[in-house]
């Protein structure tokens, strides 16, 4: 599984902004889809809510493969 820690600098970051500003889309469109399918996961649990706040500790993970963590 490829790990990447994403900094933030805000209090947090909305998933579908998460997944764009990380580079794992390329559009707010490919991040919608995504996450609609239920491809995501946010600390384990899915997740189909794009507009899910994340703070500095959470986790999201794409297709069991790529992981987000939120610092």
């Amino acid at each position: 599984m490829d790990t990447h820690q994403i900094k933030i600098t805000t209090e947090f970051i909305k998933l579908q902004d998460l997944l764009k500003f990380s580079g794992a889309v390329e559009t707010g469109g490919d991040a919608k889809r995504i996450i609609q399918e239920s491809r995501v996961e946010v600390n384990g649990e899915p997740c189909t809510m794009r507009g899910k706040k994340l703070r500095p500790g959470d986790r999201a993970t794409i297709d069991g493969e790529t992981e987000l963590i939120v610092v």
